[in-house]
């Protein structure tokens, strides 16, 4: 597509903190290089945040594909929100290439997405280095911040440039690679720097340092061959300082994005078989096409856009393409090069390439696409789990169908909001990463989707259940001219252990009468026939049962579905006339009910597992506030750079408002992960207060 070769491309993403300033530099880095006009974004605006939400909040909210030439090379550039709301976009995009480029605020230092960033590059096996923003800013020390990378992120970080004067006195920067390097004015001596720079290059090649330790320099080639190859193996994580708004350190940064990041030609991505078997990607200009999609967009005027990323073969214009996931063929009628929200129109993409195809609606992201019948499939994508929830529902009837188009258009767009209809509550619930988030994508559905919502906090979805057992009986009578109703029920209802053998458990030692028995595992009950001398004609039987579960979905006790109970039919009677289905379903919710109330009732609550990341010096604050929320410490494990990451056991009610709080204790830097864990009894005082709250919102069973 680009007219390059393999190995004069290559893929940035600029990553890292929010207001670090990733957006004015690939603004730069595209005006300096002739691929933009200056203001090309109109009224100020950075050209890459063309959104309007990201116009009116001045902030990053999606990432932004765009490019340029250097030294003959092509640089396809990826700039990502920076902020932790939008997590998923930076992800996603670090999947699409060999090098992270980490931006850190001079002024604000290392912040959290400046350690989520660099790890996750890490996870994700790239290239990494740090462009240190802002230098010109007052009150910054470019070697107090040199020395607090290498703290939080190891010896690695050795600098390429050094700046001369700081604060507003920034004048420009030094490449320290030229052993010549000098400068006046320069918080770190070039000359060290240099030094420390070759030290790191040689320690990484046992050659260069064999014949460095005779006295032999490396040359200027060998220094930036063994710049690539330490950035390669993780050895090496080069820092430069920059500033964006006076433009000092932008053009040392092009000529290093050009010359010395790694380009697609060097780097083995792998895949799996259909075996599963791990598979090295060569990347191929004439092998089978494998791509992934990394990004999804819906556009007002193109409609949906699937960014690839190509490791693979050639993609053709017109070209019957397949997922690997589904199987299923579609054709790739456009291939378009991005420049941020501009797009022209390919012929063909080749390996390195990154590219946007158009209406491919069974297309999503994550996906392998290939050709030729190939089953090589790509990683996942490790998007974070959605952590908070909001149930949504439309404002107005009018918008009942719409609704659903709208939040399906919206997860396309962004892999960490899921939608899901929770069985439970029955109610429809929105999760993402922050309220902000959340905030976000409500504003998106009115604004572009013109869908309004009504949100509030999700219901926590208890569960009912009982410790002991009783017995009922409740006749159900009713006569008012012509047929009328009869049937009178007697049950008992047990506690049923979880993970029982069903086939071993239901016994007439332990349940006196048994004749027959239905187990469902998935609710963990049991219905058991103890009918004896025929009190319940067999034909009313299945009523009964249809009876005590219709009651067991709507709840006893506060309006949640009922578990781990085992109910008894041990007599009844009925009328030869009166007695019918809907009788025997009546009589039997009822007697339910009373028996359940009756058998020590209890709510089981969800209890999740919890990962929280935080700094070391706030471990005291968050331990003291995980157990104030009744959490169960079930480790800890120590992170370099001051971070400690705890495990823990916590009941999700005393979650919902958790990452404010931790945020609030951590001053931003804390983050958190929960999943599901169990179910377990809710303590006696908690109940009492849940079951008030559902007889003041009129459950009727309350």
């Amino acid at each position: 597509m680009s007219g390059h070769t393999l190995d004069d491309i290559r893929n940035v993403a600029l990553v890292g903190h929010g207001a670090s300033g990733k957006t004015s530099i690939a603004d730069q880095l595209l005006m300096r290089s002739g691929a933009i006009k200056a203001n090309t974004g109109g009224n100020g605006q950075p050209f890459l945040d063309s959104d309007d939400e990201e116009r009116a909040r001045h902030m990053s909210i999606f990432s932004h594909l765009a490019h340029f030439e250097h030294h003959g090379r092509r640089i396809n550039l990826i700039d990502t929100p920076g902020y932790p709301d939008f997590v998923g976009q930076m992800v996603g995009a670090l999947r699409a290439v060999e090098t992270a480029v980490i931006v850190v605020n001079a002024s604000a230092g290392i912040e959290p997405n400046t350690r989520r960033a660099f790890h996750i590059a890490g996870d994700e096996h790239l290239a990494r280095m740090i462009v240190v923003n802002k230098c010109d800013q007052d009150h910054t020390h470019p070697d107090e911040i040199l020395t607090r990378l290498r703290e939080a992120f190891g010896p690695g970080c050795v600098a390429l440039n050094v700046p001369c004067g700081s604060g507003p006195g920034l004048s420009r920067v030094v490449d320290v690679v030229d052993p010549k390097a000098q400068g006046d004015d320069c918080p770190i001596d070039p000359k060290q720097a240099h030094q420390e720079l070759i030290e790191a290059i040689v320690e990484a090649d046992e050659e260069l340092m064999a014949k460095y330790f005779e006295g032999e320099e490396p040359t200027a080639e060998q220094v930036a061959s063994g710049v690539t190859a330490a950035m390669q193996t993780g050895s090496l994580i080069p820092v430069m300082f920059v500033s964006a708004t006076k433009g000092v350190g932008i053009e040392e940064l092009m000529d290093v994005l050009s010359d010395l990041v790694p380009s697609p030609a060097v780097v083995i991505h792998h895949a799996t078989d259909t075996d599963g078997k791990d598979v090295e990607l060569v990347p191929q200009a004439d092998g089978p096409f494998i791509g992934q999609v990394f990004k999804t967009r819906i556009d007002p005027f193109v409609g949906k856009l699937c960014y690839i990323r190509v490791y693979s073969g050639r993609l053709h214009k017109d070209e019957n393409v397949h997922t690997v996931r589904g199987g299923k063929a579609f054709k790739v009628h456009q291939i378009l090069d991005s420049q941020g929200n501009e797009q022209t129109a390919a012929d063909e993409a080749v390996p390195g390439d990154i590219v946007a195809v158009a209406k491919v609606e069974d297309l999503h992201v994550g996906d392998t696409v290939t050709n030729n019948g190939s089953t090589m499939s790509l990683p996942p994508i490790p998007f974070p789990t959605p952590m908070i929830g909001l149930a949504v529902e439309p404002k107005s009837r009018a918008d009942q169908q719409k609704i659903s188009t709208a939040l399906h258009k919206i997860e396309e767009e962004d892999p960490t909001i899921r939608v899901v209809r929770d069985e439970q509550t029955h109610e429809m619930v929105m999760q993402g990463m922050s309220e902000l988030h959340l905030q976000i994508v409500r504003d998106r559905l009115s604004k572009r989707d013109h869908v309004e919502v009504v949100t509030h906090p999700p219901k926590v979805p208890y569960r009912e259940t009982v410790t002991g057992e009783s017995e009922a009986s409740y006749r159900h009578k009713k006569q008012s001219g012509g047929a009328g109703q009869f049937a009178e029920v007697h049950l008992r209802v047990y506690a049923l252990p979880p993970d029982i053998d069903p086939e071993t458990h239901f016994t007439r030692d332990r349940y006196a009468g048994l004749r027959s028995s239905h187990y469902d595992k998935e609710l963990n009950f049991a219905f058991l026939d103890c009918v004896s001398g025929g009190s319940v004609p067999n034909q009313f039987i299945p009523a009964v049962e249809k009876g005590v579960r219709e009651q067991m979905e709507h709840g006893a006790l506060a309006g949640y579905s009922i578990r781990d109970v085992a109910v008894a039919l041990f007599f009844g009677k009925d009328h030869p006339v009166d007695s019918n289905e809907t009788a025997f379903k009546t009589a039997a919710r009822q007697c339910f009910k009373q028996a359940f109330l009756e058998a020590s009732p209890a709510l089981l609550e969800p209890v999740v597992k919890a990962e929280i990341t935080i700094p070391e010096a706030k471990l005291g604050d968050v331990t003291s506030d995980l157990t104030g929320r009744r959490g169960h410490m079930q480790g800890m494990e120590t992170l370099p750079g001051g971070m400690t990451v705890l495990q823990a056991t916590v009941p999700l009610a005393e979650m919902t408002t958790y990452a404010r709080t931790l945020s609030g204790m951590t001053g931003g830097q804390g983050s958190f992960t929960m999943e599901p864990s169990h179910y377990e009894l809710v303590p006696p005082h908690e109940q009492q207060k849940i079951v008030a709250a559902a007889k003041s919102n009129g459950h009727s069973d309350a």
